[in-house]
């Protein structure tokens, strides 16, 4: 199928590099910073090893500090700007490409939902442009309510997503969901959307963001949690998810190659449970990283899954217990950028 132009890459199309916004003490990370932070190195380590690695924080000094030795030095970059938090992939640009280079498109993050405080976050696509930082048109759709977690493009024109996410009324409650549906299609050049209409993780705070489901690794195959265990609370909506995957078709009208994810263990922290999946992934250029929870036979089962969907990648499993803590994980904190948006 040939992709048009302009179209929405696929995240394992060609990187300049991926964004992290680092926590600081003014976050909510506050209670456990120097954890996080820990965790935040190990990300940027591998990062900065195989593509350029953009810190946004109020304090480049003080991260520079903290970097300096252990990690590449030499593909890092720093991006002063004032944040909330550190989800970048929800306040992260979201790039187009066409045939004449990137388009950067800001929306508005309204903290999941009006559930957090956001009035940084949401200026940061436009500091990152404004001082250089991101190369290409801003194109601003500050009218529309939409976090980078939420959706899952293959670059041939599918566009995969929630509707418990998409049709939550605190994001864009004026519109329906044809009207949502019409939105994607425009703003993104895409033929379809696939709509999973089941499946969320106890503590997530999106309200079922795609990329703690089910993801594509490629045109035609997904990645998806999977619970067997009849006795937790998400077996019957994550088999009907699954029962939904399985009805979907590729462009070229065939059923996806369907890839399940292990279940992790309950990780429960006074009272709650957290929300780790491995789902929350992310594709580089020459690896995929991945969370783990210490749990052994659930972290090699997840590596040996991606391994088989992402042939020639290095796998790479990261300790992401502390990120579930804060109710994320590590796509979440991520957001990568095509050729030409990083230098």
């Amino acid at each position: 199928m040939e992709i048009r132009s302009p179209y929405l890459p696929a995240e394992w199309a060609p990187q300049s590099g991926i964004q992290l916004t680092w926590p600081h003490k003014d976050t909510d990370w506050a209670y456990m910073l120097d954890e996080v932070q820990d965790c935040f190195i190990n990300i940027a380590r591998e990062i900065a090893q195989r593509e350029l690695l953009l810190i946004v924080t109020p304090d480049p000094d003080s991260v520079h500090r903290q970097l300096a030795e252990k990690i590449n030095m030499a593909n890092v970059r720093f991006a002063s700007c004032q944040t909330n938090d550190t989800w970048a992939r929800d306040h992260g640009a979201i790039t187009l490409m066409d045939t004449v280079g990137p388009s950067l498109l800001d929306f508005t993050f309204n903290g999941w939902g009006l559930k957090f405080a956001s009035n940084y976050d949401n200026q940061i696509t436009r500091c990152l442009v404004k001082d250089g930082h991101l190369h290409g048109r801003y194109m601003n759709h500050l009218g529309f309510v939409l976090e980078g977690g939420s959706i899952e493009s293959d670059g041939m024109g599918t566009l995969l997503t929630t509707s418990e996410c998409l049709l939550s009324p605190n994001r864009n409650g004026q519109m329906n969901r044809t009207e949502i549906e019409e939105y994607l299609r425009s703003t993104f050049y895409v033929n379809r959307i696939l709509w999973l209409d089941h499946g969320y993780l106890a503590g997530d705070d999106t309200d079922s963001h795609i990329d703690t489901l089910a993801r594509f690794c490629s045109s035609d195959t997904i990645a998806y949690v999977r619970c067997t265990d009849p006795q937790d609370e998400h077996y019957s909506v994550l088999c009907r998810m699954e029962e939904q995957l399985h009805s979907f078709r590729t462009v070229e009208d065939k059923p996806y190659k369907l890839l399940p994810l292990p279940w992790p263990d309950a990780i429960v922290e006074n009272g709650e449970r957290l929300p780790a999946t491995y789902a929350n992934f992310l594709i580089m250029n020459d690896a995929v990283l991945f969370p783990t929870y210490a749990q052994v036979e659930n972290d090699a089962r997840a590596a040996e899954i991606l391994a088989e969907a992402f042939p020639g990648r290095e796998i790479i499993g990261i300790d992401c217990r502390s990120l579930i803590r804060q109710h994320g994980s590590l796509h979440c904190v991520t957001m990568q950028y095509p050729i030409g948006v990083l230098s």
